[in-house]
C-alpha cells in the first residue's frame, strides 16, 4: 500500500541542488513534464486506480539521484556513472522515510532491468530485480522516456519511434514492453 503522506516533492530536491542552479532547473522540468505524462497516462486505466498524487510526487523525485554521478552536461560532478542514479536516488529517499517513491528511482530506467541482466552485462549497479512493478512505476517509468534531461534545452522530448530504436538496441525485450505500454498508456 502507498503511504498516505503529504510531501513537497519540491522541498526535498532542495534539500540536495540548489534551487538557483541550471542543475535544479533541468531536474524540476524534466520531473514536471514526466510528471503531467503519468498522470495523463494514469488517468486511461482508471479501473486500475491509480494513485494520481503519488505519481506526480514520485515523478518529480525520481531522478534526485543525479548529483551523485559523473554527468558534467547537467552540472553534476560526483563519482558514479549516470546508470547508478536509479539506485543511488532510492538509497536517498529510504533514508528520508519515503520507501515507495524510492521503489520508483530504483525501478525506472530503459523499462526496467532485471538481476539477470545487470550481472550479464556488468552494470556498475546492485545485482537485483528493477522492474516497474506497481501501476504507478509503470506510469512512471513510460512517461519518463518521452523526455531526456539535456544541459542546453533542459528538457529534450523524444518521439515514440526513436524511444523504440533506442530501447531496441538493448535487445532484452525492452522495447516490446514499451510497445505494449504505448497501447495501454498512449
Amino acid at each position: 500500500m502507498l503511504q498516505k503522506l503529504s510531501i513537497n516533492p519540491v522541498d526535498i530536491l532542495c534539500e540536495y541542488y540548489d534551487r538557483d542552479s541550471k542543475t535544479f532547473e533541468i531536474l524540476l522540468k524534466h520531473g514536471e513534464h514526466v510528471a503531467k505524462k503519468a498522470i495523463d497516462a494514469a488517468k486511461k486505466v482508471p479501473h486500475l486506480n491509480p494513485d494520481l498524487k503519488f505519481i506526480e510526487e514520485a515523478a518529480l523525485l525520481h531522478d534526485i539521484g543525479i548529483f551523485k554521478t559523473n554527468t558534467p552536461q547537467l552540472g553534476c560532478f560526483g563519482v558514479h556513472p549516470y546508470v547508478c542514479h536509479g539506485f543511488l536516488g532510492r538509497e536517498i529517499l529510504e533514508k528520508a522515510g519515503l520507501p515507495e517513491h524510492a521503489l520508483v528511482c530504483d525501478r525506472h530506467m530503459g523499462t526496467g532491468i532485471s538481476a539477470v541482466e545487470i550481472v550479464k552485462t556488468g552494470l556498475p549497479i546492485p545485482a537485483r530485480d528493477m522492474i516497474p512493478v506497481s501501476i504507478e512505476e509503470q506510469v512512471i517509468c513510460y512517461a519518463d522516456k518521452f523526455f531526456s534531461k539535456d544541459g542546453k534545452l533542459i528538457v529534450k522530448i523524444n518521439p515514440e519511434n526513436e524511444i523504440i530504436r533506442t530501447l531496441e538496441s538493448y535487445g532484452n525485450g525492452s522495447a516490446e514492453k514499451f510497445r505494449s505500454w504505448m497501447i495501454i498508456f498512449g
